[in-house]
């Protein structure tokens, strides 16, 4: 039985301040510890304000790697990339960057395949910063896809239940991997969902081992 740890705020401001901060002190540990710290990060409009309270932080970002968790199968610089929004609301923001994204302009077999090589070079990621959809996806790992039986480190993603419908996403097994898992969400749409995790429902978001979970106006 994973080991659940559910935070509840009652706003979304509230919740992403909270995130951040715990993020932002797991980075500390990592840098104190091994020198650097490894960090996934979300696509989506949910993290953006916690992104932005990262960004104000003070802390040696020329240690810090940053990684994308998935990529949606856009042309570069398409306003609908994940890289694109994380740029906006924090690398551009912080004075260094090491980042690591997905070449997803390629197509989803040829981009996997590059990004799979690249973090393929790592022992593994201190922190897994995720969101959830309605349906309990996370990342690009959806409900019945292939892409959850695919155990290698980084997965093409086909037949996305919604667009683009090819996908590149950190795989099941990386995510598990990872030193610790944060989910940020909440909101009235996703009341189903939670209620449907904490009733024990494996869903893909529920599978990946313990979660500190930051959820907000529920």
């Amino acid at each position: 039985m994973y080991m659940h740890k559910w935070k509840y705020y009652k706003d979304h401001d509230s919740a992403s301040r909270a995130a951040a901060e715990f993020i932002c002190n797991r980075i500390r540990e990592a840098i104190n510890k091994t020198g650097s710290c490894h960090v996934i990060l979300p696509g989506g409009s949910t993290p953006v304000r916690c992104l932005e309270y990262i960004s104000q932080q003070n802390m040696d970002w020329s240690r810090v790697h940053w990684y994308v968790s998935d990529e949606r199968c856009y042309p570069k610089s398409n306003a609908n990339r994940n890289d694109v929004m994380l740029d906006r609301h924090l690398w551009s923001l912080i004075s260094e960057t090491n980042i690591h994204t997905i070449q997803a302009e390629h197509g989803a077999e040829e981009a996997a395949e590059k990004y799979r090589h690249e973090i393929d070079k790592i022992s593994g990621f201190d922190i897994s910063f995720l969101g959830m959809g309605e349906d309990g996806h996370t990342a690009s790992l959806f409900p019945d896809n292939n892409a959850l039986q695919d155990l290698r480190s980084v997965v093409p993603v086909y037949e996305s239940p919604k667009p683009p419908y090819e996908r590149v996403t950190m795989g099941i097994e990386t995510l598990k991997n990872s030193r610790h898992r944060v989910v940020l969400t909440g909101g009235v749409d996703k009341r189903d969902v939670l209620s449907r995790i904490q009733e024990g429902e494996k869903l893909p978001v529920n599978t990946l081992g313990d979660i500190n979970w930051y959820v907000y106006d529920v």
